[in-house]
C-alpha cells in the first residue's frame, strides 16, 4: 500500500499491520469501564501492594481533531483534586499483549517488589505515580492495538498525533492543565517529535534512551542498510487493525537521504520545555542520538544523566524514579525543591572488567576538560603510535571473510580516561570492487590478552547468565559492552563541512561516490561516544573488518550481526604512514 505525502515528497509505503489475533498472549479486547484498584491490592506476582486507591479508566476513547480515535488507559488518584498527567504514547500495547508479557523488567533482574505490576513496557509505573499525586495516561499509538488510523513510525506525523493527545488530556476536568511525557526507547523517541511541535500544555519531557535519527542510528547507520532488528525484533511484534509504515520498503526505495528520512529527525532546536535526558554508553542504538539531542535542544532547563546499566533496569530503579519525581514536582507542580541544584550532567565512567564511576558531576556535554590525543595506525607493526610513520605501509584482509580483520593496538603505561566522541581517519581502497562496507570497534584487553567486558545487568544470577553466553571470547550486545563501534559504506563518505568537526564527522548520505578498484581514498569512520578507563598495562585495540567486530546481537535485542548484507568482495586495504595519515582521534580527560 502506498500513500502520497505532499509535505515529504516521496510516496510512503505502508503494509497491513500484524493482526491482533497473531499476538501471543492476545491484545485484550476493548472493555470501556471505570474501576477502583483498592489500596493494598496486588497486581502481579511479587509486586508491591498498591499504596493508594487508583481510579482506572479502561479503554477511554480519545478522539483527535481529524476524527481518528485512539484508546487510552488512564490511572489517577481517587478524589476531587486536579492532578498533572504523565503521557505514555506506546506502540507496544498499553496493557497485556506480547511485549508486556514477554519483556517484563523482572526478567532482566528488576526486583519484582520494586514494581506494582500495572506498568506498561518501558513506561513509568502508575502504582508509584498515582500515590504521589499524578495521573498516568497510557495511549495506544495510532494504528496499534485497537487505536484507529495507520501507524506512522516517528516523524512529524506521529508528533502531531501526540500533540493532539496532549491537548485533549490537558482539557480533562481532573487535570491541572499540565502534561508531561516519560518513557524509554520508542516511548522516548516520540517525545522529541512531539515536543518539537510545541504543544501549549506540554510542561516537561523525560526522554530516557531515545535516538533521534532512524536512518543514522538504526536502519542505515553509516549508509549500510540493516533492517533486521527493526523488522524481526520490533515490528514483528506490533499488532493493529489497520496499516503500519514500512521502513524496510522505504530504505529499499530510498537508500539515500531525502525529505522522508530527514523528517525522522525532529527539529530539536524548537524544544524549549524542561527536559530530563537519560543515556547510556551500552545501548547499541540510542547513545549517539540521545546525547546529540541533549546538545541541540533549545531548553535552558535541561539535565543529562548517563548510567551504566541496561536501560530497563535504570528505568525501574527506585532511586532514579524518585529523582524523576523531583524533576516533575518542580515543573508540573511548582514545588520549590532543590532540583535546580542538580548537576547539569551526571556521568558514569565505565571500567570494563573493573569498577565503574557512577554519577560524577560535570558542567556540560561534551566535557569541557577533554583533550585530544592522536594515535597513528602503523600497518607494518600493527601499532597505535603517538608519531606518524615515515614510511608508507599497507595491511589487507578479505572484505567478505567473516573471520578476517586487522588490529592496531597500544599498551598504556598510566591510567587513561577516554570520554567523548572518537573518530577513525583512514586511507582505504578496495582491490576488486567499487565500494566497501567497513566496521570498526575500539576496546581494551587485559594483561592476559582477553577482551574486557562491562555487563549491563546487576543481579548475580543475571550476570552469570550473560557470562554463560560467551562465544569466542565475546558476550552479546545490549547485555554487555566493550567499547564504541562504528560503520561506514565508503561510497557514503561525503561529510557536511559546516556540521562536522575532526571528532564528529556528519555524513550527508545524499549521494554515492563509488570507487575505482584500487583507488585509495580518505574516509572518516565515526565511533559513537563513550566514557571508559584503560588502566596501566591494559591494551587499547582498534579492530577493522568487513563485518561487525563489536559485541553481536542477542536474541530480541539490538546489536551487530555477522550476516548483515554488504557490498564487500575481494581485498580491502588500509594504508598508513608517509602521506597516509590514518589515525584514531581520542578524547582524553585528565
Amino acid at each position: 500500500m502506498e500513500k502520497y505525502s505532499e509535505e515529504l515528497g516521496p510516496t510512503l509505503s505502508f503494509r497491513k499491520a500484524n493482526p491482533l489475533s497473531a499476538s501471543e498472549p492476545p491484545v485484550p479486547a476493548l472493555d470501556t469501564r471505570t474501576v477502583v484498584l483498592e489500596k493494598g491490592s496486588v497486581h502481579d506476582e511479587g509486586a508491591y501492594p498498591l499504596p493508594c486507591n487508583i481510579l482506572l479508566e479502561h479503554d477511554v476513547a480519545v478522539t483527535l481533531p481529524d476524527g481518528t480515535v485512539l484508546y487510552a488507559d488512564i490511572y489517577r488518584p481517587t478524589g476531587d483534586e486536579r492532578v498533572p498527567v504523565i503521557l505514555v504514547y506506546t506502540p507496544y500495547c498499553k496493557r497485556g499483549g506480547w511485549w508486556n508479557e514477554n519483556f517484563k523488567a523482572t526478567q532482566f533482574g528488576v526486583p519484582a517488589g520494586d514494581l506494582s505490576g500495572l506498568q506498561a513496557f518501558e513506561a513509568p509505573d502508575p502504582g508509584y505515580w498515582c500515590d504521589h499525586g499524578y495521573a498516568i495516561a497510557v495511549v495506544d499509538a495510532a494504528g496499534t492495538s485497537h487505536s484507529g488510523g495507520d501507524q506512522a513510525f516517528q516523524g512529524t506525523a506521529s508528533g502531531r498525533r501526540v500533540h493532539d493527545v496532549i491537548e485533549w488530556l490537558a482539557a480533562r476536568d481532573w487535570c491541572t492543565g499540565k502534561v508531561a511525557m516519560a518513557g524509554n526507547s520508542q516511548l522516548a523517541m516520540i517525545q522529541w517529535a512531539a515536543a518539537a511541535l510545541r504543544p501549549p500544555h506540554l510542561a516537561a519531557i523525560a526522554p530516557w534512551e531515545g535516538l533521534i535519527d532512524s536512518y543514522r542510528s538504526v536502519v542505515a547507520r553509516g549508509g549500510i542498510p540493516d533492517t533486521k532488528f527493526h523488522d524481526e525484533d520490533i515490528t514483528a511484534h506490533i499488532f493493529g487493525e489497520h496499516h503500519t509504515e514500512d521502513l524496510t520498503a522505504m530504505i529499499e526505495r530510498f537508500p539515500l537521504m531525502n525529505a522522508y528520512w530527514a523528517d525522522k529527525r525532529p527539529e530539536l532546536g524548537q524544544i524549549t520545555v524542561p527536559v530530563y535526558v537519560v543515556a547510556s554508553w551500552t545501548s547499541p542504538i540510542h547513545p549517539h542520538g540521545t546525547l546529540q539531542a541533549f546538545r541541540e535542544i533549545a531548553s535552558s532547563q535541561k539535565w543529562l544523566r548517563l548510567h551504566n546499566d541496561q536501560e530497563w533496569l535504570d528505568l525501574a530503579d527506585p532511586v532514579n524514579v524518585r529523582d524523576l519525581r523531583k524533576f516533575f514536582d518542580r515543573y508540573l507542580k511548582d514545588v520549590d525543591n532543590d532540583w535546580a541544584e542538580t548537576p547539569r550532567v551526571r556521568l558514569s565512567v565505565l571500567d570494563p572488567g573493573g569498577t565503574d564511576v557512577i554519577g560524577r558531576p560535570e558542567e556540560n556535554w561534551p566535557l569541557p576538560s577533554q583533550q585530544w590525543r592522536t594515535f597513528f595506525l602503523d600497518a607494518g607493526s600493527g601499532a597505535l603510535s603517538a608519531e606518524p610513520g615515515q614510511r608508507a605501509e599497507v595491511v589487507a584482509y578479505d572484505g567478505a571473510d567473516l573471520g578476517a580483520s586487522v588490529r592496531f593496538s597500544t599498551t598504556f603505561d598510566t591510567d587513561v580516561e577516554i570520554t567523548g566522541h572518537l573518530n577513525l581517519h583512514l586511507w582505504v581502497e578496495a582491490a576488486d570492487a567499487d565500494d566497501m562496507d567497513l566496521f570498526a570497534a575500539v576496546y581494551k584487553e587485559g594483561a592476559d590478552g582477553k577482551r574486557q567486558h562491562h555487563i549491563t545487568l546487576r543481579a548475580p544470577e543475571a550476570r552469570a547468565f550473560v557470562q554463560s553466553l560467551e562465544t569466542d571470547g565475546q558476550l552479546p550486545a545490549a547485555l554487555s559492552y566493550t567499547g564504541p563501534v562504528g560503520r561506514l559504506r565508503v561510497s557514503h563518505r561525503a561529510v557536511d563541512p559546516k556540521r562536522s568537526t575532526p571528532s564528529e564527522p556528519f555524513l550527508t548520505h545524499v549521494s554515492e561516490e563509488l570507487l575505482t578498484p584500487g583507488e585509495c581514498v580518505p574516509i572518516e569512520l565515526s565511533l559513537w561516544p563513550t566514557s571508559m578507563v584503560v588502566h596501566a598495562g591494559e591494551r587499547l585495540v582498534v579492530e577493522v573488518a568487513g563485518h561487525p567486530v563489536g559485541p553481536l546481537e542477542a536474541q530480541g535485542l539490538p546489536g551487530g550481526r555477522l550476516e548483515i548484507p554488504t557490498r564487500n568482495r575481494g581485498e580491502h586495504r588500509i594504508r598508513t604512514g608517509g602521506r597516509y595519515d590514518s589515525h584514531l582521534l581520542l578524547p582524553v580527560v585528565p
